[in-house]
């Protein structure tokens, strides 16, 4: 179970912190039943009542600061997704996102920017695919290591591209 105040990744919804943990009566049910309330950190005004014991929507604890710094020093050595056809390579997109896992979505990042590149290269535009999943993975991570690492969103792109640079060299 995870702690009142501390920060979650909420399925898709992406990075929440507990309000409150409370019981609450569901339909059908005798008795009362934990709730996390949740409050999305980058859609205001919005709330999340799930169940503590929610087996349908992925939950876990938001990285710590260690490990966002651990990631953002692999990036370099993760690899991009296989190449697949476009209804394959969406489906592969669709799972990491569907993940939740950080490192699938640095995976999407990097296999869409190269093969945007690569098409721009040959006089052709990002397919739509790949520019809607890569933006999605970047919403996702950065969001995550934007709270994790007491920063503004906008600001994550700009410190691992600093941090990678530094590896670089």
């Amino acid at each position: 179970m995870f702690e009142k105040g501390g920060y979650i990744v909420y399925g898709t919804t992406g990075v929440c912190q507990i309000e409150d943990i409370t019981g609450m009566k569901s339909k059908g049910a005798s008795g009362e039943k934990l709730y996390y309330v949740l409050r999305p950190c980058f859609q205001k005004g919005n709330t999340i009542f799930t169940p503590v014991d929610n087996g349908k929507i992925a939950m876990r604890a938001a990285m710590t600061r260690e490990e966002a710094e651990m990631l953002i020093k692999r990036i370099p050595q993760i690899e991009e997704l296989e190449e697949a056809d476009d209804r394959e390579r969406e489906r592969l997109y669709k799972e990491a996102i569907k993940s939740g896992k950080p490192g699938e979505w640095i995976r999407i990042i990097k296999t869409s920017y190269l093969r945007s590149r690569k098409r721009e290269a040959e006089g052709k535009r990002a397919t739509t695919v790949d520019d809607r999943y890569f933006h999605t993975a970047e919403e996702h991570l950065y969001a995550e290591l934007a709270v994790v690492l007491g920063m503004e969103k906008d600001d994550v792109r700009q410190y691992i591209g600093q941090k990678i640079d530094l590896l670089e060299v």
